[in-house]
This record gives structure tokens, C-alpha cells and sequence, in this order.
């Protein structure tokens, strides 16, 4: 369970990823129309789609010549009950966690 944990955690750290699976509450996508609103090429979109996939966040699906992503909340399911296990901890909310953590660290030097 630690490594799904893991995978998981790491799948939603990053903020387009986050965008992706808020994307997908709303229904099924092609993948086409995940990438639309990003500023990054479809190449891009895709590797944020095989890491929410390989994390069990989304799947996706072949229908004719177009690929479909789907959300699969189970994954993100797992993960909120391990935090909520903790009992002291409110439900998390990522992004307003990710502006925090810019305010309040000095900036990281970039690798």
C-alpha cells in the first residue's frame, strides 16, 4: 500500500496533473481536448496522462481512432482515507497547500 501511496502522491503533486483530474470530474475527455486549454505541447499532456494512469488515477480508452481519459477515484479514494487517518487533519486542499508552501519557503534553486 506504501508504494501505491507513493506513486499516487507524487502523480498529484504536480499542478497541471491536479488540472487534468479536475478536468476529468466533469466526464470523460479525448485526450485532444485535455490538452486544449494548456500552453504545453500534446507530447507533454501525454506523459502528465501516462503518470495519472500508471497511478491509477485515470485510465484511458481507445474508441475508434480517439483516445478517452477517464477519472478513476478509487486511487485518489485510498489516499484520502490513509490522511484522514490521521484524524487531527481537515480534507487537504492541494492547490491552496502548493501557494502556502510558495509563500512561506524561500525559493528552491532550480535543478
Amino acid at each position: 500500500m506504501a508504494q501505491s501511496l507513493d506513486i499516487v502522491f507524487a502523480a498529484l503533486a504536480d499542478p497541471t496533473r491536479r488540472e487534468i483530474l479536475a478536468m476529468l470530474l466533469e466526464d470523460d475527455m479525448a485526450v485532444t481536448d485535455v490538452a486544449e486549454p494548456f500552453d504545453i505541447s500534446l507530447a507533454a499532456i501525454s506523459k502528465h496522462l501516462v503518470i495519472l494512469t500508471r497511478a491509477g488515477l485515470i485510465s484511458q480508452e481507445k474508441r475508434g481512432r480517439v483516445k478517452w481519459c477517464k477519472l478513476e477515484p478509487d486511487a485518489m479514494r485510498v489516499a484520502s482515507v490513509w490522511m484522514q487517518g490521521f484524524g487531527q487533519f481537515e480534507p487537504v486542499n492541494l492547490d491552496a497547500f502548493e501557494r502556502f508552501l510558495k509563500t512561506e519557503l524561500p525559493e528552491a534553486p532550480q535543478r
